[in-house]
């Protein structure tokens, strides 16, 4: 029956009918199951992406694969829950001071992140160069987590959104990840497990984003929040500009250490206004990283998952490099593409989910575009391992321009 299914779905994609949630509920089944081969369920997705989706379509999508796995359940008490998630971009380490920062301000928070690949870094590589920081955690340890801190971080299991992990890693083999429908599917599927009321989801463009394009990153935040909203989450859609670095920081430990700085109030003020901006509440927020209560909520969730708050990072012992400035000037250009691929180069990202990162390497931004530079001030610091050194200068030099 299935066989004969799946043909009949595919004819369907490929004249152009709306699909039913009965017959995209089956292909995700099938998928999970095995009895929809890759191919057949590689020809879908390229039919996907070629014709697109309507916005009930993708609601039954992202339902389907959410339901192929378990779900979050909370004690309504406890909330609101809240989560946020970024479509990710150069120096992105909102999430690391936004989760402890709603906690301290009474909200829930069940964040499931993702791994770095490419230039663009993941937030479970950056918690995991705290020292015996585990990502993986049981329902158990969630909900010690939810009850006694207030949040968590922890990665994808096997159980959550499982016909997302098949379909992602088909999608990155057969060139169909920069779909909008199966973008929202991904993403929402792995957010509307985790039991939450409200998401607030932070749509990157610009050159060290996805999406390069404002109206690209419209596109996909418009379908974001309406199959949220359809979906029955409160879904609140913020558009940022990935054009520069956010913060001065790129590199997984050298993230952690300005989220930190952010949490004690004292980190770059483009990280603070936005994760303010993305808090939804204001001055309380600001408040809250000025008095470190978000930096003791902070030190309590890596606590409780493992880590040592107060440890040295790992990845020490790197090398320092400074590029200076040969001619005095203001900064023009501080493009995050080319620094995100100098902090690549050295090692701080990985071009396939099976490659090692560097904890300790990376890039720390001195200059970004209006400041004022004269001769021999430092542009950039490189923390380097002497992997790809000369490259990532070469990359920088590109990146930023002093006129």
């Amino acid at each position: 029956m299935m066989v004969a299914n799946i043909h009949a779905w595919l004819e369907s994609r490929r004249l152009g009918k709306e699909q039913s949630r009965e017959e995209i509920g089956g292909f995700v089944r099938g998928v999970v199951s095995g009895e929809v081969s890759r191919q057949q369920a590689a020809d879908w997705l390229a039919l996907v992406m070629a014709g697109g989706m309507s916005a009930k379509e993708t609601q039954y999508l992202t339902v389907a694969m959410m339901e192929s796995g378990s779900k979050m359940e909370w004690d309504s008490a406890l909330g609101p829950f809240w989560d946020k998630h970024s479509t990710g971009g150069v120096g992105d380490k909102v999430s690391l001071v936004l989760a402890p920062l709603w906690a301290c301000l009474g909200i829930r928070v069940p964040m499931i992140s993702g791994r770095g690949l490419g230039i663009t870094g993941g937030t479970l590589d950056k918690l995991e160069s705290i020292k015996g920081f585990s990502t993986a955690l049981d329902e158990k340890q969630r909900i010690h987590c939810i009850r006694e801190v207030g949040c968590f971080i922890q990665g994808q299991t096997l159980d959550i959104a499982p016909a997302d992990s098949i379909l992602y890693a088909l999608r990155n083999e057969t060139g169909t990840i920069a779909s909008v429908p199966l973008i929202t599917a991904s993403i929402l599927s792995k957010k509307l497990v985790e039991g939450i009321d409200r998401l607030v989801l932070d749509v990157k463009f610009g050159s060290g984003a996805f999406m390069k394009t404002k109206p690209e990153a419209s596109e996909l935040a418009q379908s974001l929040e309406s199959v949220g909203q359809l979906a029955g989450v409160e879904t609140i859609v913020h558009l940022t500009d990935m054009s520069q670095p956010l913060g001065m920081a790129v590199g997984n430990a050298l993230e952690v250490e300005e989220a930190i700085q952010c949490l004690h109030g004292d980190g770059p003020s483009d990280l603070e206004d936005l994760v303010v901006e993305l808090s939804h509440f204001g001055e309380s927020a600001r408040r809250a990283l000025r008095d470190d209560s978000a930096l003791q909520k902070w030190q309590a969730m890596v606590t409780a998952q493992g880590g040592n708050p107060d440890a040295p990072l790992r990845g020490e012992g790197c090398a320092t490099a400074v590029i200076e400035a040969t001619h005095s000037g203001v900064v023009t250009q501080c493009d995050a593409e080319g620094l995100g691929r100098a902090a690549f180069t050295l090692g701080a990202g990985r071009a396939t989910a099976e490659d090692e990162v560097h904890f300790g390497v990376g890039l720390k931004v001195h200059a970004k575009e209006g400041s004022q530079v004269e001769v021999g001030d430092p542009l950039v610091t490189l923390l380097h391992v002497e992997k790809g050194l000369a490259s990532a200068r070469e990359m920088i030099h590109a990146s930023i321009q002093v006129n």
